[in-house]
């Protein structure tokens, strides 16, 4: 593996990192669109504000956040692609913006829903464009491409075109062509977006592996709960563009301050639920059994579900 360029610093380390878009509003009705030939109304949406962020090497972090809540925006300008508005920004050592070629190799991206593939050609033949495009020296690009071919299990079918792979055998081959160049770090988004439950164990097990046999930094976002829980320690949560949560999941769980249930089963197959307040578990027991003979008697906790969508409530978030 190539040895990265910023020693001991974090892998991304932000500081009161701003983006602002600035745009003239479309009026509406063919008069006002006439006066604003010579009038137009420029208008602010401030998609990110103040975010303090540090991720060090070899972490596995969640960005979360509803759908407008500045997460595309903030990796976006991580992977160079927006030039911040305000703040400091650096990103394995260098600033993003710049899009130097040392920078680019040590970032990649993959979409659950956008392929880097060639349809028509073979997987092989893609990770040669890409060994090109980085400059990768033929005797580490095979040594590479043993390993991940080895790692992810397409060996066997790195020369079958792509297009008669199946959905799950095409995400393991994006995933060995976003690694083919060793990068630092990579960012996920919604990587399991499309596949069936089997396929969705194999991509996340495989992002375990990817972790502990490289090192590799993940930046994840998702809105599937159990890629978050099976992956992540670490979640950041984004609403209204603020980083609002930098913590794990326990101490999320804890900020939600949802309820744990008892949920109750009956000789005669009926279920019932109640939420776990002051009362002692016991006296929860008793009241359940004056309705019939007791079966099973579990404790659960909130899906994760529920509890980003308490988060995700401005009720519930405290700045």
């Amino acid at each position: 593996m190539r040895s990265p360029t910023f020693g001991s610093e974090p892998v991304i380390s932000a500081q009161g990192l701003s983006k602002r878009y600035d745009f003239y509003r479309q009026p509406q009705g063919f008069l006002n669109a006439l006066r604003s030939l010579v009038s137009r109304e420029l208008t602010s949406v401030q998609a990110v504000v103040g975010l303090d962020l540090t991720v060090e090497r070899g972490e596995i972090i969640g960005l979360l956040g509803p759908n407008g809540a500045g997460k595309t925006t903030i990796v976006k300008m991580m992977s160079g692609l927006l030039v911040p508005s305000a703040g400091e920004l650096r990103v394995c050592g260098y600033r993003p913006a710049a899009r130097s070629y040392p920078f680019l190799s040590q970032i990649s991206v993959i979409f659950g829903q956008k392929a880097m593939l060639w349809w028509d050609v073979s997987t092989r033949e893609s990770l040669k464009i890409h060994r090109s495009m980085y400059e990768i020296p033929r005797t580490e690009f095979a040594t590479t491409v043993g390993e991940l071919g080895e790692l992810l299990g397409i060996a066997e079918i790195l020369d079958t075109p792509v297009r008669n792979l199946s959905l799950g055998q095409r995400m393991r081959c994006e995933l060995a062509l976003a690694l083919l160049h060793r990068p630092t770090l990579l960012f996920a988004d919604e990587p399991t977006i499309g596949l069936d439950v089997q396929a969705k164990l194999v991509v996340r097990s495989l992002f375990q592996e990817i972790n502990r046999a490289f090192g590799t930094t993940i930046v994840l976002t998702s809105h599937d709960m159990a890629d978050v829980e099976a992956l992540t320690e670490r979640v950041v949560i984004v609403t209204g563009g603020r980083a609002t949560f930098d913590g794990d999941l326990a101490d999320l769980r804890t900020r939600a301050d949802l309820p744990k249930e008892a949920v109750f089963t009956y000789r005669d197959g009926r279920i019932e639920r109640m939420p776990i307040g002051d009362e002692p578990i016991g006296t929860l027991v008793q009241t359940a059994a004056r309705s019939g003979e007791l079966v099973d008697v579990k404790v659960v906790e909130p899906g994760l579900d529920e509890v980003m969508s308490a988060v995700f409530s401005e009720s519930t978030v405290r700045p």
